[in-house]
């Protein structure tokens, strides 16, 4: 039996981020000037998906995986953390990024005569 949110999730991953991950490499190797636009984007999608995911889960009651402490810990919370730290540090670069952009294009510019 399938989860319908997992179903419907992965769907996205697989049409939607999968893609935009691959534009985003692109415009990275070929410095387009959206490439940081396009890792906010990509990041936040991502972390969207696993607050989704995680929160599914909790309201379920943690029901859909093995209660093994150490399964729990290092599995569920662990790995599946990574999915979180990743774009996350992703996310706060790409910030950083058009911040200093639009501070640079922000100032006053002196017109010599």
């Amino acid at each position: 039996r399938s989860d319908d949110f997992t179903v419907a999730m992965e769907t996205v991953t697989a049409w939607a981020w999968g893609p935009l991950s691959f534009l985003t490499f692109l415009a990275f190797l070929r410095r387009h000037p959206a490439r940081y636009v396009l890792q906010l984007l990509l990041s936040l999608g991502q972390l969207y998906g696993d607050v989704l995911y995680f929160a599914t889960e909790a309201r379920a009651g943690w029901a859909h995986g093995d209660p093994h402490p150490l399964y729990f810990w290092g599995y569920f919370v662990g790995l599946n953390g990574l999915w979180v730290l990743v774009p996350g540090a992703l996310l706060a670069d790409a910030c950083r990024q058009l911040v200093a952009a639009q501070r640079a294009l922000d100032r006053p510019r002196h017109k010599g005569h």
